[in-house]
């Protein structure tokens, strides 16, 4: 079966940067499952994956615009200090859900001051040229029930 829009997929995955430096991967874990054309996973693997069978092994490179965007220097920002009152010991990475015009995003801190806290709400690959290399595992029809959830359901129905 081709993989295409209402299939449930498995593969595994190796993630890598321009500089090859390994930044996810599935292999030697449980595979990643997901329902084809319900946006689970970045557009440009998406778009790969469509056709491919289960022994298909492929590599491919994703630019920005294909993965998690363009950086954007608008979300970016100093927020005051007191935001966090209450946290023990803010240090520059952790991530916290903010809620912005736009809805809840997570920012994670990249600097603090005296009186501000520095946040990037960007996606920590935003910018990024990606580098997949991928196996497909398994393709099936998805059931009306993961259609209808919109997304694939482990083999003790739902998960």
């Amino acid at each position: 079966m081709n993989i295409s829009n209402d299939t449930v997929v498995s593969i595994h995955y190796t993630l890598r940067n321009l500089d090859g430096d390994v930044l996810d991967s599935s292999v030697g874990q449980d595979p990643l499952i997901y329902l084809h054309g319900a946006q689970q996973i970045i557009v440009g693997l998406e778009n790969a994956l469509i056709g491919k069978v289960a022994g298909d092994e492929f590599e491919i490179s994703i630019n920005p615009e294909q993965g998690y965007g363009s950086r954007d220097e608008g979300r970016v920002g100093d927020v005051p200090l007191s935001t966090f009152e209450g946290v023990d010991e803010l240090q520059v990475g952790m991530r916290f859900q903010a809620e912005t015009p736009e809805g809840p995003t997570i920012v994670m801190v990249t600097g603090i001051g005296d009186d501000t806290v520095t946040v990037d709400g960007n996606h920590p690959l935003a910018g990024q040229e990606l580098y997949f290399e991928v196996s497909v595992l398994d393709v099936r029809a998805a059931t009306p029930e993961e259609i209808d959830h919109g997304h694939a359901h482990g083999p003790d129905a739902h998960a």
